[in-house]
């Protein structure tokens, strides 16, 4: 295993596989994945190379938004396990070289959690309400909500309770706010990250992390769309707060008081490099998810501007980029690559942005290959969502009696969700369930589609050419070459249908070069010795269209 891995830096270049965990591996045959099939599954973890494992919400939840409705952020799920296994994942994890990351959600908690449920049973104006953001509504007898802020998953932001009093939750309805601006909150959550540091965990991904603070003016939006624009002078009430610094300047004290090194990554949607940037300062967060390179279409223009805004903007900081090209709240990268990039607007991410655009998955496949050599060639650390290593796609005919993401159900059956990128995946490619489940296990909770069985694990493992083994190799070179992780680049004049760099690694290199064909026809390489592709060279050693190749120069 990676022996970078053991310093107190490895934050800064790590390659960390998101696992979702219902969708994972189901060890006891219920239909939905748990803490028992991770365990069974780290051999393929530790085979694949990865760095850190990070795992989607695991806490006891009663599950209106998959887990991100939190009731105890200090046990585990029973669907899931037990605390005891937890404590052994940890362990057998660290045994095999891997560092321990997990989800931890501050916006809201669950309306099942102890402090909202005593909200609820207090009167208006208590202190147990203090805690979350309850108001009077409008209108003559406080009928109408608060103000005009709408739900992430649609319709209001509020709901009246009996009283005749509203709640604030930019999620589900069973997602309420808490008050960050109340010390018992903070307090609360501080317990929360020093119980999982003492037990091991290595850090945590941060739900949310641009949203805990708001205007507490509670003023309207009155269509004020987010993200803003680069030059805004003005702020957006509940997204994006510059008090919300101050919170994550505390978390970091906390974390640094450990050895080995503790971290933060932040979900952090503000559409501006130099925003994102403030969360990374050197008292702040150490890493935050790159969603502007997530949404940047296959297009060499705008590849390479966003590469080069996030390069300036964490190095003006002093942080690492952190990579990503998918997650369980997007849709599947080889589904996006698969229409025309040149029809996708710049905030499309979900299914329902493009669905009604034709698509070639063959094409998306070798496009989200040469996307993977790309993002792990770039300077930082970079996260793998699982199933990518697999190249699957978004699983987009679910049918509407089986989906389960909150979104279907507040939009009114407009929006599909996220489920088609939380399908269960496909281990073996013989089984009721891919593998997903013990055979004559109950069925998974999310249907698998049936031409699944040639992207199963035990179909590519060993298999010369697959995109699981490009993986393994590709995170092999990338634990042996001093160049890549962390560091810098250098472009190189590829012309302007292809992306080209050197990753400088001081004096006496060979020079490690990546190149990207982005055009529609094949390209010629300098001479040099080519370590990995993403697909087959031309007979005459060209690079194929939407193709990256490693070289040693």
């Amino acid at each position: 295993m990676n022996g970078r891995n053991a310093g107190d830096d490895w934050w800064r270049h790590a390659v960390v596989y998101q696992i979702y965990p219902r969708s994972f591996a189901d060890a006891n045959g219920d239909g939905i994945g748990d803490i028992a099939g991770i365990r069974g599954k780290l051999p393929h973890l530790a085979a694949l190379g990865v760095d850190a494992i990070w795992i989607s919400p695991w806490y006891p939840s009663p599950m209106a938004d998959a887990g991100y409705d939190v009731s105890d952020y200090r046990d585990i799920e029973p669907l899931f396990g037990t605390l005891a296994e937890a404590d052994a994942l940890i362990a057998e994890a660290h045994a095999a070289g891997i560092k321990m990351i997990i989800d931890i959600v501050p916006n809201h908690t669950s309306d099942q959690h102890a402090l909202f449920q005593a909200a609820l049973a207090a009167a208006p104006g208590s202190p147990e309400r203090e805690l979350y953001v309850f108001r009077e509504g409008r209108g003559s007898d406080g009928e109408l909500p608060p103000n005009d802020w709408q739900s992430n998953f649609g319709g209001p932001a509020w709901t009246r309770v009996p009283d005749g009093q509203w709640y604030l939750h930019l999620f589900a309805p069973a997602q309420p706010d808490v008050n960050w601006r109340h010390p018992a909150i903070r307090v609360e959550f501080e317990q929360t990250l020093r119980f999982w540091f003492d037990r091991g965990i290595d850090g945590f991904r941060i739900d949310v992390a641009h949203g805990l603070e708001k205007n507490w003016e509670l003023p309207d939006l009155n269509g004020l769309a987010f993200p803003l624009a680069e030059d805004a002078e003005h702020e957006h009430p509940h997204w994006d707060q510059p008090a919300v610094h101050e919170i994550f300047r505390e978390w970091r004290a906390i974390a640094d008081e450990y050895s080995p090194a503790r971290a933060f990554c932040g979900e952090i949607w503000v559409g501006r490099p130099q925003r994102l940037a403030a969360y990374l300062r050197s008292d702040e967060l150490h890493t935050a998810f790159n969603f502007d390179f997530l949404m940047a279409p296959w297009l060499p223009g705008q590849l390479r501007s966003v590469i080069d805004a996030t390069i300036a903007s964490h190095a003006a900081v002093g942080a690492p980029p952190t990579w990503v090209l998918g997650n369980h709240d997007v849709c599947r990268p080889v589904s996006r690559y698969a229409r025309d990039q040149r029809l996708l607007k710049p905030m499309d991410r979900h299914l329902m942005d493009f669905q009604d655009l034709p698509a070639d998955f063959d094409l998306g496949r070798r496009r989200v290959r040469a996307a993977a050599l790309l993002m792990l060639a770039l300077p930082g650390g970079a996260y793998v969502y699982q199933g990518e290593e697999l190249g699957l796609p978004e699983a987009e005919h679910i049918p509407a009696e089986a989906l389960q993401d909150p979104t279907w159900v507040q939009s009114g059956g407009t929006d599909k969700g996220r489920d088609g990128c939380r399908v269960p995946l496909p281990w073996t490619s013989a089984g009721d369930s891919f593998g997903f489940s013990p055979d004559g296990a109950a069925a998974p909770w999310l249907p698998q589609p049936e031409d699944w069985a040639p992207l199963a694990a035990d179909a590519q493992d060993g298999v010369a050419g697959s995109t699981l083994e490009l993986y393994k190799a590709a995170l092999k070179l990338r634990r042996e070459l001093g160049e890549l992780g962390d560091g810098t680049l250098e472009w190189l004049d590829a012309g302007a249908d292809a992306l080209a760099f050197t990753r400088p690694a001081g004096a006496g290199s060979a020079g490690f070069q990546c190149w990207t064909n982005l055009g529609s026809g094949p390209l010629a390489l300098p001479a040099g010795e080519v370590l990995l592709a993403s697909g087959e060279l031309t007979e005459d050693g060209l690079l194929p269209s939407d193709t990256t190749v490693w070289l040693r120069g």
